[in-house]
């Protein structure tokens, strides 16, 4: 009972990472393309200065998890997926490092450089992340003792790769939906008629990418009944959620926009941990050699200690992270922001 309630707190943190680290990915790949000058720059990246740092707390509160409550998971997963874990810890540190020193220097060529990076660090975890879930869910080559048999090129299958364009595409349909909701005048604008495009293409990759997650399930026969309709379920409904945050956004409505968004994102994540269910890593090699939330957790003493813990700092790590958005909750206008001159000068005597 404790490890199927882990499995679903794993998957809801997994769920708020990919909801609120997505637009953070979004606006990242889209800061080249929406943000035409230096000001207009540093105006999206102020959207998410306050807040992008936190997001990231919920990828390692994840990962702790599965390490305490699914050893044997977080041990397979870890071990036959580190180089792609290893690429987007890079990228994210180079984002992370992009963010602070992309204003140390007052230069054309060091501020582009340093866009780049954001781009580069916002872009290839947006990818990878997708190419491993669609991995984890389509099932991987594990032998009878647990050991990942395969390679990076393994992972680049088709059904990874187009995992991959999905949550590419539907973190830069989130981030639009994000810049649109916190920026004013031509940034908004931008954003708003570049929410459509991508979100056209999200919506065809997603569509693709759930039916063949449907049609040739890794479960093979070992999910509960109702498990594969219910995901099915949830995959329909994050489609409408998509087309709702289209249809707002074409009337203005940049609030619900990103609600809808946030939920497309959240419903498929909660699909694929469906269809996944109970098993944590299947093996394409075998089905016997399955991780499941049974064989793969912890003892009823490590995840009762674990509920505990979770029931009394839970409910506080929320809190402060909404009173964060709260505080931070208003537009931000170019307009407003100080050339790259004025903050660059040296203060005047006296």
């Amino acid at each position: 009972m404790l490890h199927d309630i882990w499995f679903l707190l794993i998957a809801v943190l997994w769920i708020g990472y990919f909801v609120l680290e997505g637009f953070d990915f979004g606006l990242g790949m889209l800061l080249p393309f929406l943000g035409r000058s230096d000001r207009e720059r540093r105006a999206l990246i102020n959207t998410i200065g306050p807040v992008w740092d936190g997001n990231e707390v919920w990828v390692l509160v994840a990962g702790g998890a599965t390490f305490a409550a699914f050893p044997f998971w977080y041990a397979t997963l870890f071990s036959g997926f580190y180089l792609a874990l290893f690429l987007i810890l890079v990228a994210l540190i180079l984002r992370g490092v992009a963010f602070e020193y992309r204003s140390k220097r007052d230069g054309a060529t060091w501020r582009r450089g340093w866009d780049a990076a954001i781009f580069l660090g916002s872009g290839l975890p947006a990818l990878l992340w997708g190419v491993a879930f669609a991995n984890i869910v389509g099932g991987v080559p594990i032998d009878k003792g647990g050991e990942y048999t395969g390679n990076l090129l393994t992972l680049l299958n088709p059904y990874g790769l187009l995992g991959g364009v999905v949550t590419l595409t539907l973190f830069a349909t989130h981030g639009a939906a994000y810049i649109a909701l916190k920026t004013t005048g031509d940034l908004r604008r931008r954003a708003n008629a570049a929410m459509p495009i991508i979100g056209l293409v999200a919506a065809v990759a997603a569509v693709l990418f759930l039916a063949w997650t449907q049609i040739s399930s890794a479960n093979l026969g070992t999910a509960p009944a109702g498990t594969a309709t219910a995901s099915l379920i949830v995959s329909v409904i994050a489609a409408l959620a998509l087309v709702g945050a289209l249809v707002a956004n074409r009337l203005g409505r940049e609030g619900w926009a990103f609600i809808g968004t946030g939920l497309t994102i959240g419903l498929a994540v909660a699909a694929l941990f469906l269809s996944l269910y109970p098993n944590v890593m299947p093996s394409s090699t075998n089905s016997a050699y399955n991780l499941t939330v049974s064989n793969a957790s912890s003892t009823d003493l490590t995840l009762t200690i674990m509920t505990v813990v979770a029931v009394i700092f839970t409910p506080l790590v929320l809190l402060y992270q909404g009173w964060t958005y709260w505080i931070f909750r208003r537009r931000i206008s170019a307009d407003r922001i100080p050339d790259a001159s004025e903050l660059a000068a040296p203060p005047s005597a006296g």
